[in-house]
């Protein structure tokens, strides 16, 4: 997952909505959204070299989301799967703090993450980004990219002010938020942030939906969870060169874990 943006406990009808595209390899192989099979109330797509998640939601009311930091390191080869944090937390039945608390000591053994975590009564967002931090998110609208949680990367900007706009016409429909993960606008040089990639590279990572032949957009999702309990999971699924490759769409009720 590389862009996310969410409307938490700002909107009239919804608890929580939340916007992602999920960028990748095309080569990497991935299962769509759908009832994970060795837990079944889990809904979310599937990483199936590392057998982890970058989105799901739960029956119980529970969301992990999880992007990478963007670092001009070689990654350990041995280091955990960023995924398998996604899928530890939906599996368990701890609170988001207590769940970031248990992390806290193992976390430097992922390479960079920006991770979500929500429990049906508080939302988290937890990094090992510059040292472990985590922190309960206040009400209002946020965004996390490939760095620290709201850095004014262009796209991000664009996609948080969309989600704000979204929010103040009390909009229920999806299409403006699928039209802003869409978005593939390249931003302007200038604005451009220096991650050590090479302003090529800046340049075709700068927007939110990536139309590479090798590396781009997978994936863009639309969860909105009512103030009723009732989820809806809308996943729409590319190929190489943004080319459409199917969509999925689920609602549920959903219930606190007591």
């Amino acid at each position: 997952m590389c862009l996310i943006s969410l409307n938490w406990r700002a909107h009239a009808r919804y608890e929580l909505v939340l916007v992602a595209n999920r960028d990748e390899f095309h080569h990497r192989p991935t299962a769509a959204a759908d009832w994970w099979a060795d837990a079944p109330d889990v809904f979310g797509g599937r990483d199936l070299s590392q057998g982890g998640g970058w989105l799901a939601v739960s029956r119980q009311r529970r969301l992990a989301a999880v992007t990478n930091v963007r670092r001009m390191v070689q990654p350990d080869a041995n280091a955990p799967s960023r995924g398998a944090l996604v899928a530890d937390f939906m599996r368990s039945t701890q609170s988001a703090a207590e769940f970031a608390k248990r992390l806290r000591g193992r976390a430097d053994a992922y390479a960079g993450f920006n991770l979500l975590l929500y429990d049906g009564e508080s939302l988290l967002y937890t990094t090992n980004h510059d040292g472990f931090h985590s922190e309960r998110l206040t009400p209002g609208i946020h965004a996390v990219s490939n760095a620290s949680l709201d850095t004014p990367w262009p796209k991000l900007v664009r996609l948080r002010d969309r989600m704000s706009s979204w929010t103040e016409q009390a909009q229920t429909d999806d299409a403006a938020l699928f039209a802003a993960l869409a978005d593939d606008q390249i931003a302007d040089d200038a604005a451009l942030p220096d991650t050590g990639v090479g302003l090529e590279l800046e340049r075709l990572l700068s927007p939110a939906f990536i139309r590479g032949p090798q590396y781009g957009t997978r994936a863009c999702s639309v969860i909105a969870l009512s103030t009723d309990g009732t989820l809806q999971f809308s996943e729409r699924r590319f190929g190489p060169g943004g080319s459409a490759l199917g969509e999925t769409r689920e609602s549920f009720s959903t219930i606190l874990r007591s």
